[in-house]
């Protein structure tokens, strides 16, 4: 694997800064199935490009988590163009990472590559619970004619018999979807995104308590009013600080594995969306590792 000199990485800290690193992001700006707007095979470039804005103090955690984490960008890459290829490809990068012991953050692309993401994981963990936050369930069967297609995302993860998913801020989905999830409920669980007022913390935690997680975050999950940079806005969706605590409890209670971040359609001269996804990523993994050595302490 090669790596970008780390100004040129993820945060873009100062090189010379000598910290053990714990985690990998991986650039994997896939575009095949877009239905919709399109634009995310530039997602990991200007989510690495706004990520050198964002402050490496986290007030809540009060410290630069960055130096008790430790984090290497991929160089970019050619990205394999028949799409069950892609899914192979992601999956040989993964493993490659978790059999260093390392985290991988990958920033995606489109949602499709969680298939292909969780693969090393399946096979390392009996049982794999996924975090998903989404405005679409991604449980159809197949869509245009295509089975590894982001709207298929989740419903492929489930070919994988020791997966079960959690999703949150759901609004939009199919017939189909909704007779799969009814027919599915012992491996499938929907917090509503119109009944977000309703969630629990305590019900999260629970569910997630001891389990190893892996976290699939598809910023159309963010109402259209935050995050218009999306193939398939949606209005009705959740808000930074909807998100934040379901992110750091799950992460409290449980060994969180990997993640990837999708379906960012950049606009040009448009940061705001760009600014505010490399932030979630920044977030993501400043909660996985203040919390992981407490986990497993225990």
């Amino acid at each position: 694997m090669k790596f970008l000199n780390q100004k040129d990485g993820f945060l873009g800290y100062d090189a010379n800064t000598k910290i053990k690193s714990k985690v990998v992001v991986v650039p994997f700006g896939l575009e095949r199935t877009v239905s919709y707007g399109g634009g995310t095979k530039n997602a990991p470039k200007e989510i690495i490009k706004a990520s050198h804005q964002v402050e490496l103090f986290d007030e809540e955690l009060n410290k630069e988590t960055f130096r008790y984490i430790g984090i290497k960008t991929l160089k970019p890459f050619k990205i394999k163009r028949q799409i069950k290829s892609a899914m192979s490809q992601i999956a040989d990068i993964n493993k490659q990472i978790i059999s260093k012991k390392l985290f991988p953050l990958v920033l995606g692309g489109e949602h499709s590559i969680t298939s292909g993401s969780i693969r090393p994981f399946v096979k390392k963990f009996k049982s794999l619970y996924i975090l998903h936050f989404d405005a679409h369930a991604d449980l159809r069967e197949q869509y245009d004619g295509e089975k590894y297609s982001h709207a298929t995302a989740l419903r492929r993860c489930l070919d994988f018999k020791n997966v079960k998913v959690i999703s949150f801020g759901i609004r939009n989905l199919s017939e189909e979807e909704m007779n799969f999830y009814n027919k599915n409920k012992k491996r499938v669980k929907i917090f509503w995104g119109n009944k977000k007022n309703k969630w629990k913390i305590s019900e999260i935690r629970k569910i997630f308590k001891n389990k190893n997680v892996y976290i699939t975050f598809d910023v159309d999950g963010f109402d259209s009013s935050l995050m218009p940079a999306t193939g398939t806005p949606e209005p009705g969706g959740m808000f930074w600080d909807d998100v934040m605590p379901i992110l750091k409890n799950v992460c409290s209670v449980s060994n969180v594995v990997g993640a990837d971040i999708n379906e960012l359609a950049p606009i040009k001269n448009f940061n705001s969306c760009n600014f505010l996804t490399a932030k979630l990523a920044y977030k993501i993994i400043s909660y996985v590792f203040e919390f992981k050595s407490k986990y497993l302490n225990r």
